[in-house]
């Protein structure tokens, strides 16, 4: 039940996704470290860590990897319509950790994508825009990876309520792994403090969850995290970790 990587061209095995399945089952409640170690040593430079630099998930993710390995590569996607504050967050962010950072971009300006899309595609307008923004230039990416990383955690949304630890992302053509599906906002709190970690300066100010600047605005204390995305629209999601989610495909 174990293949050749053939994307990376190594030699040694890695899981299958019918391994992946039951891999799952055993890493389930297992500490965070401990999961981060076994994607390491199991991948190896064929891993990556996908970030947002906007929520306290992926920068604890980020400094706990740091602890164990400096041969990651952390991905993370501009859209071209990120908060100045999140850019600059970004930069600071990786002088301090040693990981190889590598930006996605889509190949297409704004301009490029208003004239293509129509002028909503000004302002971040969803769903069309988190396709060929965010979706496409992470599609692209992880050809040349055998997994991925991401900070998610089932209790942020409905749609990731069953995100598994480790399975098969057959979209993206990779192992995905979340150590953090199922620990607690709290926790993730507590480590950020313990071990003073960097988060997004835009957290301090009413921001909860952090996105593109056009479609992110401050909640209330009384409003769920993710209130302020897409605001005033049904979408809660970009497409990124939601499957089977209705995420309009745009043309490439």
């Amino acid at each position: 039940m174990m293949f050749e990587a053939l994307k990376s061209g190594r030699q040694e095995p890695v899981p299958s996704p019918e391994d992946l399945s039951h891999i799952n089952g055993y890493l389930e409640g297992a500490p965070p470290e401990e999961i981060l170690q076994w994607a390491v040593d199991t991948y190896g430079e064929e891993l990556a860590l996908s970030a947002s630099f906007g929520g306290p998930e992926g920068m604890a993710l980020l400094d706990m990897l740091s602890r164990i390995t400096n041969e990651v590569t952390v991905l993370t996607i501009d859209t071209g319509f990120l908060f100045q504050e999140t850019i600059e967050f970004r930069e600071e962010v990786m002088r301090h950790y040693k990981l190889p950072l590598e930006i996605l971009r889509t190949e297409l300006t704004i301009e490029e994508q208003v004239e293509r899309y129509g002028e909503q595609m000004r302002t971040c307008s969803p769903d069309t825009c988190c396709q060929v923004r965010k979706i496409q230039p992470l599609e692209k990416a992880l050809k040349r990876y055998d997994a991925w990383m991401t900070g998610i955690r089932r209790e942020q949304t409905p749609q990731r309520a069953d995100t598994p630890i480790v399975a098969w992302d057959g979209r993206f053509g990779a192992a995905k792994i979340a150590p953090f599906a199922f620990v607690k906002e709290d926790w993730i709190h507590e480590y950020v403090a313990e071990h003073d970690v960097p988060v997004n300066p835009l957290l301090h100010k009413g921001y909860k969850s952090i996105g593109c600047e056009p479609q992110t605005r401050p909640v209330a204390p009384d409003e769920d995290p993710r209130a302020g995305r897409w605001s005033g629209t049904e979408k809660t999601e970009c497409g990124l970790h939601w499957v089977g989610g209705q995420v309009q495909r745009a043309d490439a």
